[in-house]
């Protein structure tokens, strides 16, 4: 059975792929969940407008992470957290607590996104990593300050 594939699938192919299939797989669990249309002719002639449509919003989607990207691309954001006198902490400074701080200069970063640079223990200057898109990676710096540290 040949498809064309509405959405990236492993092992099968990338989106807009025509792609032969086993006739059960296609009918029974690409096809019913959306994920695949059967290439006929009608939608083989649609394939090319269907492309078309998604470079659009995918350009849109990478542009507006861009303008993200932009926003928090000069700042250092502050992290605080609990140390000791010899600047050791109690835990260790998550992606989360850096989400929690982007959330502040109103960037809403989901944990995932954010690759941290190693384990953050102690307090001082760190950059991490955003992966806003795989076409928008965004470094930014955070540093690690006491708690209660005049603010």
């Amino acid at each position: 059975m040949n498809i064309i594939l509405l959405e990236h699938i492993d092992k099968v192919g990338e989106r807009h792929d025509v792609v032969k299939v086993k006739d059960g797989y296609g009918r029974n669990y690409l096809l019913p969940k959306g994920l695949a249309i059967v290439a006929n002719k009608t939608n083989l002639a649609r394939l090319e407008g269907l492309k078309k449509q998604s470079a659009k919003k995918e350009s849109a989607v990478i542009e507006a992470f861009k303008e993200v990207a932009a926003k928090i691309a000069g700042a250092t954001l502050k992290v605080t957290a609990k140390a000791g006198e010899s600047g050791r902490l109690f835990g260790s400074v998550t992606a989360q607590n850096l989400s929690n701080a982007l959330k502040e200069l109103g960037v809403d970063a989901d944990k995932r996104i954010i690759e941290m640079p190693e384990e953050v223990k102690e307090l001082g200057r760190y950059t991490a990593t955003i992966k806003f898109h795989p076409a928008v990676v965004q470094e930014v710096n955070f540093e690690v300050v006491p708690e209660g540290d005049g603010e």
